[in-house]
């Protein structure tokens, strides 16, 4: 009775039940916006209670209101948190792509789904709801011509754009599970993470263009795709149409869409199947397969965008985040398209042409959620502030931070100097692994205070615990230990691809009973969260993860002399490893010289040498991402 009296109590809060009748409301099917009613004026604490106290009412009902089924689901939750065993919204299907454009096109097809903002300035692309519905069904068709079927894993190596976003979607229109990489991962990167996807199909570009440079992005993927035997064809899009070698695998990806109709049916999804993979670099030196499956993704990545930065229905947002990593599929594709909302493809950088190209790109799209990493911000506060305050930013309306804890000088700076202290800034803490934001200022009761850097409040379903040294969980405020999460959510990773046991053992087993993020964490007095930093060896530069060991094994690999000592330095800008040789010959103390000679940086992504100095009478020398 106690369950069935708290979904009542939820339905009436969501406005979706007729008290005095008993009846409910229709379910939606299609709608111009995200629903406002499920959280929308109600009290934090309640919704937050009631989300940890029963979440089988509030998941359940939230799933109902926010996400079109094809079937409904007949159970909310079946997880053992012990044996890693995560499955919501049971026996219920549905496709992404359609909750992402179907609904939106059957009420606004003419409505901007994306601006692309183009690394060439002031170079914007609109694409409608209409228009994005019809690459990706033409994208789809083309991939199911060439033998590409549901469970297949496609990988995509494209910078930001529009046919990136397509190819994704159409991915998951066909039930293919697409595996992004970050284009400017080295052929070796890439290739073990289509080796280790056993990738049937790999999309990418003829060339990426990024601060003003041409990066040859095929030749990478012809490079990578000789030691890929499972991929069987490569599409390749045209980015600057400029010549390129062909491969024997060729398919030219626009010339194969065109002889393709315009519609592709959908299909029906088990809400627990893959969605999608996300390679994330752990403490052991292989990189790890994170899987997300269909619904409950999406509807966290969904309500999280909605609530956490304030969206509502004609809101342009703008995450400057690549679709490489998981701040660009959550916050980028699948949460903004879920809500129907205008969302910006940033290809470029926040130096090019000068420090004011953020500013200028709010100012030109209107841009109202301003989402970015802590390390652009610490490079862009360097410049003088007249770079920002040339421009208009009176859309802005919240701005946020993500990838890394942001330092409380980059806060200040972004709050008061961008923000002209008037936009809520909201410190996003989570990971690849969680699928969305986990701890964040927002939402919150009306008007309560955001501290500087900090990530102070749980979201709807996530139960924060603080573990001691002997597993215990440490009670009260104003202590630290090692963040888990206490209860499963449906946003949250379901396995790392093709070895489950690491996934255990890495998550679950430190803390039984808890998800355990690898993170520190502080509680403060009134019972807000202050990340730490990590607990194992992992690097995190704006979002971007690198294991120690994956450093440690193309040292190892290439030493010839001499000893190597890693110094990770977290205060400097840009990602930059500090490696001290006993012995470098020919170099001299601020000379520079070819990396090839010290070491063969094309198995790592692809960092540059920019300086030698002196260190402890020996030389160092300095890698910069």
């Amino acid at each position: 009775m106690a369950a069935r009296g708290s979904r009542t109590a939820l339905l009436r809060l969501l406005g979706r039940r007729d008290v005095a009748s008993g009846r409910s409301a229709p379910r939606r099917r299609c709608s111009g916006a995200p629903v406002r009613a499920p959280l929308a004026g109600r009290s934090y604490a309640d919704l937050y209670a009631l989300s940890v106290r029963d979440p089988d009412a509030f998941w359940g009902s939230v799933a109902e209101d926010k996400l079109t089924w094809s079937r409904a689901f007949e159970r909310v939750k079946d997880c053992d948190v012990e044996r890693g065993r995560i499955g919501w919204f049971l026996g219920g299907q549905l496709n992404v792509s359609v909750n992402c454009l179907d609904v939106h096109v059957a009420r606004h097809p003419d409505r901007v789904a994306l601006i692309w903002e183009k690394d060439e300035p002031g170079t914007e692309v609109r694409v409608t709801y209409r228009d994005l519905l019809e690459t990706t069904c033409r994208l789809a068709n083309a991939l199911k011509r060439h033998g590409i079927r549901k469970g297949d894993r496609v990988a995509i190596y494209m910078p930001v754009s529009p046919m990136a976003v397509a190819a994704m979607l159409a991915c998951a229109r066909i039930g293919a599970v697409h595996m992004v990489v970050f284009a400017g991962f080295s052929s070796e990167a890439l290739a073990g993470r289509v080796q280790d996807a056993q990738c049937k199909a790999l999309i990418t570009c003829d060339q990426g263009v990024r601060g003003g440079r041409v990066i040859n992005l095929k030749a990478t993927v012809d490079a990578a795709v000789k030691s890929c035997p499972s991929v069987q064809h490569v599409f390749v899009a045209r980015r600057t149409g400029d010549r390129v070698p062909p491969g024997k695998l060729d398919v030219p990806l626009e010339e194969a869409m065109a002889k393709e109709p315009a519609e592709c049916v959908p299909e029906a999804m088990g809400s627990e199947e893959p969605l999608f993979m996300l390679y994330t670099s752990g403490s052991t030196g292989k990189p790890k397969g994170i899987v997300h499956t269909q619904a409950g993704y999406l509807l966290y990545a969904a309500l999280t965008h909605q609530y956490v930065f304030d969206y509502h229905a004609g809101d342009v947002f703008g995450c400057v985040a690549d679709i490489g990593w998981v701040t660009g599929h959550s916050y980028v594709v699948y949460g903004p398209l879920c809500n129907g909302a205008t969302t910006v493809l940033f290809e470029s950088t926040p130096v090019y042409p000068d420090p004011g190209r953020y500013w200028e790109t709010v100012q030109r799209l209107g841009i109202n959620q301003f989402y970015g990493a802590p390390t652009a911000i610490r490079l862009l506060l360097k410049y003088d502030d007249s770079w920002v305050k040339k421009y208009d930013r009176s859309s802005l309306k919240t701005l946020g931070s993500v990838g890394e804890p942001i330092n409380r000088e980059a806060w200040e700076w972004f709050y008061h100097v961008v923000g002209e202290s008037r936009c809520p800034l909201v410190d996003t803490w989570w990971q690849t692994e969680t699928g969305g934001v986990c701890i964040a200022p927002r939402p919150s009761e009306e008007g309560a205070e955001i501290r500087a850097a900090m990530a102070m409040r749980p979201f709807f379903g996530i139960q924060p615990s603080l573990m001691g040294d002997k597993g215990e969980v440490i009670t009260g405020n104003d202590v630290s230990g090692a963040l888990c999460i206490s209860q499963p959510w449906p946003g949250m990773a379901r396995t790392i691809y093709r070895d489950h046991d690491r996934f255990v053992d890495a998550y679950f087993k430190p803390y039984p009973g808890h998800y355990f993020t690898g993170d520190g964490a502080y509680r403060t007095v009134e019972g807000y969260y202050q990340i730490t930093g990590r607990m194992d060896d992992v690097i995190n530069i704006s979002g971007h993860r690198l294991g120690t060991a994956e450093i440690e094994d193309v040292l190892v690999s290439n030493m010839k002399n001499g000893v190597w000592l890693v110094y990770f330095n977290p205060h400097l800008v840009c990602l930059k490893l500090l490696f001290l040789k006993r012995c470098i010959l020919g170099f001299e103390p601020g000379s520079s010289g070819s990396y090839d000679s010290v070491l063969p940086t094309r198995q790592l992504p692809p960092y540059h040498i920019s300086s030698f100095e002196k260190l402890c009478s020996t030389f160092y020398y300095l890698i910069c991402l």
